[in-house]
């Protein structure tokens, strides 16, 4: 490692990791559950954590380092929390492309506490050199330091704390091997089932004194695309309809009538859905397209498209990956109201 770490700013850290007494109030305020009782799906995983996290306090260790993966809003950063509580120790959160030299890593380290957190997010985006400081960290809690220049130069080992590393991302893919396979616990989070989203949208709606009739609740989870961030989300946009037509109380018309102004139709589906099914159908003939050809024909990100809104589109089974591009399903053409067009016979020469 270079010797950059002797000369950063004294407000690097504070810039990379904010403290969960900075947190907290923000925390506090949010519709998030702090502790595993309160949280709602992810039913085998969080069986799973209450094993493994009781089984670290019984022990008094560290808990293992866990990697959590999934599609955005799914509560990957909800149970980092959760786990800092569960195990009373301190959480410090950072995100991957924030931390650019192997300097700012060490800086992080070195101030945290024996058993505390470390939760990066998105860690797929963590550069490559900077990873080969976790190595030592994650395995051994040893950290080598390079003081000096030049013939000069000598390497310092640090003892750290015993601590975990959580690590979220939207990209499991991304990540190398050998940063993979240093955590212990593994998990990956699925989408939503309406009936646990219905759950969560009544809780929300309990905390924020928003009142909302259970079918309505429930026609809101079915339109959520199977993420709590979205349905949290929908849920205060009508009471803001509600609030403004039926003095406060969420209905099931208010809801039908609310989406529908926010052009989320009965599939889930919103504005940017659409549009990339649409450019599929209508510019490409049903596809096969390129990810690239597709994002810069609906003006959007190739990540964007990849990470938010394939995800779901694959599982409602309107979207269809193949080693030449994505394809249009028949469901696709059945939901747009477009006849699909015959199915090309394969040609023997």
């Amino acid at each position: 490692m270079d010797n950059e770490s002797s000369d950063l700013p004294e407000n690097t850290e504070e810039r990379m990791v904010a403290p969960e007494q900075q947190l907290g109030e923000q925390f506090d305020q949010s519709l998030r559950p702090e502790r595993l009782r309160d949280y709602i799906g992810q039913q085998e995983i969080k069986e799973n954590l209450i094993v493994f996290i009781g089984a670290a306090k019984k022990r008094g260790h560290a808990l293992d380092h866990v990697l959590l993966s999934g599609p955005p809003g799914l509560g990957k950063t909800t149970l980092a929390n959760i786990f800092s509580r569960e195990m009373e120790v301190q959480l410090r959160a950072t995100s991957g492309p924030v931390i650019e030299r192997q300097g700012d890593l060490a800086a992080i380290l070195t101030n945290l506490e024996p058993g505390s957190i470390l939760f990066i997010d998105e860690i797929h985006r963590l550069n490559r050199v900077v990873e080969e400081v976790l190595y030592s960290a994650m395995e051994d809690f040893t950290l080598d330091i390079i003081i000096g220049e030049g013939p000069g130069a000598r390497t310092v080992k640090i003892d750290l704390p015993h601590f975990t590393l959580v690590g979220a991302t939207t990209r499991a893919g991304l990540l190398t091997s050998p940063l993979r396979e240093r955590f212990g616990i593994q998990f990956r989070l699925n989408f939503y089932d309406p009936e646990e989203l219905k759950t969560i949208i009544l809780r929300a709606a309990a905390l924020l004194g928003i009142e909302i009739v259970e079918e309505a609740s429930l026609e809101l989870a079915r339109r959520a695309r199977g993420t709590p961030r979205i349905a949290n989300r929908l849920l205060k946009r009508c009471r803001d309809f509600a609030d403004m037509e039926t003095s406060g109380v969420i209905t099931l018309p208010l809801v039908e009538k609310s989406l529908d102004k926010m052009r989320i139709d009965l599939e889930g589906l919103d504005k940017m859905d659409r549009l990339i099914l649409e450019a599929i159908v209508e510019k490409f003939g049903g596809g096969p397209v390129g990810l690239s050809t597709l994002a810069a024909s609906v003006s959007e990100e190739k990540d964007t498209i990849e990470d938010v809104y394939e995800p779901f589109l694959l599982l409602k089974g309107f979207l269809q990956r193949t080693p030449r591009g994505r394809m249009a399903t028949e469901r696709a053409y059945q939901h747009m109201g477009i006849s699909a067009p015959p199915k090309k016979q394969d040609t023997l020469f």
